[in-house]
């Protein structure tokens, strides 16, 4: 059974930094790209950022580049979010997820985490 448990999140000021995590088991972490992905009310899920299975390739979404980074730890099967400089803008839940290539589209994922609430007041 494959679980992704997130972590981190909350209500932060902006300008503020926060780091999520996702835990992955049940699956082979070490050949997984990992992308997250976040989802403001009334709106679509979007992606935010992707890693692949090694590392040696990312992508950000224009909205955030420069101020995030993906980055993973395969012998802990997690993947981390790093927010920096946030905006209110950034408010949205954010969804941790697996698949077998490296995409930006939701379809694309396999599986995902609960999500986690982060709130970026002004």
């Amino acid at each position: 059974q494959v679980q992704l448990v997130q972590s981190g999140g909350g209500l932060v000021q902006a300008g503020d930094s926060l780091r999520l995590s996702c835990a992955a088991s049940g699956l082979t972490f070490g050949s997984s790209a990992m992308g997250w992905f976040r989802q403001a009310p009334g709106k679509d899920r979007d992606i935010v950022a992707v890693i692949n299975w090694s590392g040696g390739y990312t992508y950000y979404a224009d909205s955030v580049k420069g101020r995030f980074t993906i980055s993973r730890d395969n012998a802990k099967s997690t993947v981390y979010l790093q927010m920096s400089s946030l905006k209110p803008e950034d408010t949205a839940v954010y969804y941790c997820a697996a698949s077998r290539r490296a995409a930006v589209t939701t379809d694309a994922y396999d599986y995902w985490g609960q999500g986690t609430q982060v709130t970026v007041s002004s």
